[in-house]
């Protein structure tokens, strides 16, 4: 039996790899917040990634890390504070999930991501990682936001490939039961979807109107995604959940 340590295991993603790991066989600890019974097999640790504090007695008899967590800036340092921890308690496997165009986008966000991918590609310890398009849930997140407005501005040349959060689950779940392979395929959603497209689906699900107002987004960013630099084209794993299957549950759901 594997002993596998999730960092982010009570996120969204963490909540839904952690039952396909217990599944698999393996014991399962997950840093939180508190260290906590809840009745579910899995042992929660506290821990603090920003100080490192706790890691080195959370990481004991560990076989795999997942790391899950992750934050709007600051994860290069936690994530190296996990990577050295990793390396002391000689951890034989270390996943990490990252963001596809990691290394395009010209954002503080993404170049927090890329440090704490490399971090863990230049460990002393066999690792996997795995970059992931933006979840249904972050899609259907900022097209809310943007209809707030009285007229959504809409960006023109910005497109998605959103993927499923079991999709990212069930791919994680492999990786982590699978020899370490470094960097792998990108995982994406199974189709392209432009900004104004992901709005019309919002606005259609919940029967909101609005004006939409294009604008052109400036600077490098703006080209990167006029490009489609932020896409992976070919050469991904695509997963088989739809963002029309997510847009119909939430649907459902406001019923």
């Amino acid at each position: 039996m594997s002993t596998v340590l999730v960092t982010g295991g009570t996120g969204r993603i963490g909540q839904q790899v952690v039952p396909l790991l217990q599944a698999a066989g393996c014991k399962v600890k997950v840093l939180s917040r508190h260290a906590t019974d809840r009745g579910d097999g899995v042992e929660y640790l506290a821990v603090d990634l920003r100080t490192g504090d706790g890691l080195d007695a959370a990481l004991d008899g560990v076989d795999v890390v997942l790391h899950l967590a992750g934050a709007p800036k600051g994860d290069e340092l936690t994530t190296a504070n996990l990577v050295a921890a990793a390396e002391r308690a000689k951890v034989g496997h270390l996943v990490h999930i990252s963001v596809t165009a990691v290394d395009q986008l010209p954002f503080g966000y993404f170049k927090s991501k890329l440090g704490a991918e490399q971090a863990v590609r230049n460990a002393k310890i066999p690792s996997t990682v795995l970059r992931v398009a933006q979840l249904h849930e972050f899609a259907w997140t900022t097209v809310r936001a943007m209809a707030k407005l009285p007229v959504m501005p809409m960006p023109g040349g910005i497109r998605f490939q959103p993927v499923d959060g079991r999709d990212v689950a069930a791919r994680l779940a492999e990786l982590v039961l699978a020899e370490p392979q470094g960097l792998v395929a990108d995982l994406v959603g199974p189709k392209v979807y432009t900004l104004p497209e992901l709005a019309h689906d919002y606005l259609r699900a919940t029967g909101k109107h609005r004006l939409s107002l294009p604008i052109r987004l400036p600077g490098k960013a703006g080209k990167v995604y006029r490009a489609g630099a932020n896409l992976t084209l070919t050469g991904a794993t695509v997963g088989t959940h739809t963002w029309e299957d997510f847009v119909a549950a939430q649907e459902a759901a406001l019923v």
